[in-house]
C-alpha cells in the first residue's frame, strides 16, 4: 500500500490540506475538478442568487451526476470489451476450424493427385499393352486404302 500523502490545495479561493494514499498530483487534480465545477456554476446568473447551502447541494448533485454518468460509461465499456472478447474468441474458433478444414482439403487434394497420377500411369500401361496385343508385336502400319480405281477394276 502506498504511503499516506498530504497536499495543500486551493478550492473556491480557500486553502485546504488534503490527505490520502494517492499522490499529490492526484489530490491537485481532484481540487481542480471541484474548482472547475464551481466556475461552471458561477457563470450562471441564477446561481449567484441562490443561498450558500443550496449552492453546495447543487454542486454535490452535479458531482454525483458526473460520477454516475462516468460509472455508466465504464460499465458500458466493460460490456463492450466482454462482447469484443467473445467476438474474438468466436473468430479464433472459426479460424482454427477453417484451418483444420483447409488442412483436410489439402490432404485430400494430395491423395487425389497421387491417385490420378497412378491412374494415368495405369492407363498408359494398358494402352501400350493393348497396342502390343492389337499389333501382335509388329510395328503399326496403316492400311492403304484409296478411292482411285486401278485399271483392273475398270475392266470389270
Amino acid at each position: 500500500m502506498s504511503a499516506k500523502t498530504s497536499a495543500e490545495v486551493i478550492i473556491d479561493g480557500k486553502v485546504y490540506t488534503l490527505s490520502g494514499y494517492e499522490g499529490e498530483e492526484y489530490l491537485q487534480k481532484v481540487a481542480a475538478y471541484i474548482n472547475n465545477k464551481i466556475s461552471e456554476f458561477e457563470e450562471i446568473d441564477e446561481y449567484k442568487h441562490i443561498a450558500p447551502n443550496m449552492k453546495q447541494t447543487l454542486l454535490q448533485l452535479n458531482i454525483a451526476d458526473d460520477y454516475f454518468k462516468a460509472k455508466a460509461q465504464v460499465e458500458k465499456l466493460e460490456r463492450d470489451i466482454e462482447n469484443k472478447d467473445k467476438e474474438i474468441y468466436d473468430l479464433k474458433h472459426d479460424l482454427i476450424s477453417n484451418q483444420i478444414k483447409t488442412e483436410s482439403a489439402e490432404e485430400s487434394k494430395k491423395n487425389l493427385e497421387a491417385e490420378n497420377k497412378e491412374l494415368l500411369l495405369n492407363k498408359a500401361r494398358l494402352e501400350a499393352a493393348l497396342e502390343d496385343k492389337l499389333l501382335d508385336g509388329k510395328p503399326y502400319e496403316p492400311e492403304k486404302t484409296s478411292n482411285v480405281s486401278t485399271k483392273t477394276d475398270r475392266k470389270r
